[in-house]
């Protein structure tokens, strides 16, 4: 196969393709999603040392000695655990490629208007994913486990981490606030379909509130009220710029009259 048939859309033109041939791009897709996924696994699996450094990071900042006491259970954990962590970093390095293939089976299917939307979005929720993934390593992480650290010392409890449970929250958590940030992206793309506007978001304000601090709750692996709030805080102010903007997308005339309506 060719290089430029591997990365060439599909051309849909004006004929209309039978259910099997769709399948088959489907397929086709699939694998070239898998293809891309392992090859950035196998890259992180050969640097799964400099990985896991950078895993065990921020517990080095909360305590320079706590990353050399972490315990292996498992007699297999240095390769499980290392297959794991292979995992989430290949997933974000194969992510803008992902993103590609998955656009070249989706884009022949779409309008003009979702075409032009279909870039764009894709770099901006990659963007927020990885803002959300930075906030959450360099500002979030290292305050949750320094909380639960002194929260076990302040119950006469010596804290001793299992490697397994520390790398698996670590994982989860960052993922977790990545996917929390990408609310912006779902909100502008719904005002840029017409399913929601500059009004509808302003009026519904005090329940987005509610459901973003909900689903901080689910999403988040700890129950803490502190972490909650350092993903809910984030998402919300996220929420109110994704209101500027609807202001600033809509026609100025429907808004003037939203507002003198309200007033009346």
């Amino acid at each position: 196969m060719k290089v430029d048939q591997f990365f060439a859309f599909r051309n849909r033109g004006d004929e209309t393709k039978p259910f099997l041939s769709h399948l088959e791009d489907l397929r086709f897709t699939i694998v070239k999603i898998a293809i891309a996924l392992v090859l950035a696994m196998v890259a992180c699996f050969l640097f799964r040392n400099e990985l896991a450094a950078i895993v065990q990071r921020p517990l080095i900042a909360v305590d320079p000695h706590r990353a050399a006491n972490l315990q292996s259970l498992g007699v297999a954990d240095s390769f499980t655990i290392s297959l794991e962590l292979s995992f989430y970093g290949g997933l974000v390095l194969s992510f803008p490629f992902l993103v590609f293939f998955l656009a070249e089976f989706v884009l022949p299917a779409l309008s003009r208007k979702e075409k032009a939307m279909l870039f764009p979005a894709s770099l901006l929720g990659a963007g927020l994913f990885l803002s959300g993934a930075a906030f959450c390593y360099f500002v979030v992480l290292p305050q949750t486990l320094e909380f639960f650290f002194k929260d076990a010392q302040s119950m006469n409890w010596q804290p001793t981490w299992t490697v397994r449970e520390y790398y698996s929250f670590t994982t989860q958590f960052v993922i977790s606030f990545g996917l929390a940030f990408e609310l912006p992206l779902v909100v502008l793309l719904l005002v840029k379909l017409d399913i929601v506007d500059y009004n509808l978001l302003k009026r519904t304000r005090t329940f987005a509130v509610v459901i973003i601090f909900i689903l901080a709750a689910v999403i988040t692996p700890t129950s803490d009220i502190l972490t909650l709030l350092l993903m809910g805080g984030p998402m919300y102010f996220l929420y109110e710029i994704c209101i500027g903007i609807a202001w600033l997308m809509q026609d100025r005339s429907q808004i003037k009259k939203s507002d003198s309506s309200d007033l009346s």
